[in-house]
């Protein structure tokens, strides 16, 4: 079984910078892509940023973040970052990593704990 582990959230003023980093353990060979969401108070979680570990590594993006976000992998480190620039208080949330996994024909997902991203203006 897999699992992840997020860090890297804080506070942070408007305009500057974070990197979120998720650490995968257990068996991450059983991982095919991993995804950064974010859910604010009153809001559903939302994707913001997608990289397929397999697969020539395909990222996908929030419209929302495109440009800003930039989401990368480090395969011997078992680990997937989020790089955020230029950050809005729109920006504010805890934001989760989640392993979609598959191991033979079983599937499964895996979330982690969260990380709190808070953007003052």
């Amino acid at each position: 079984q897999v699992q992840v582990v997020e860090s890297g959230g804080g506070l942070v003023q408007a305009g500057g910078s974070l990197r979120l980093s998720c650490a995968a353990s257990g068996n991450p060979f059983d991982i095919n892509t991993v995804g950064w969401y974010r859910q604010a108070p009153g809001n559903q979680r939302e994707l913001v940023a997608e990289i397929r570990i397999t697969k020539g590594g395909t990222t996908n993006y929030a419209d929302s973040v495109k440009g800003r976000f930039t989401i990368s992998r480090d395969n011997a480190k078992n680990t997937v970052y989020l790089q955020m620039n230029s950050l809005k208080p729109e920006d504010t949330a805890v934001y989760y990593c989640k392993a979609e996994c598959s191991r033979w024909v079983h599937t499964y997902d895996v979330w982690g704990q969260g990380t709190q991203v808070t953007v003052s203006s």
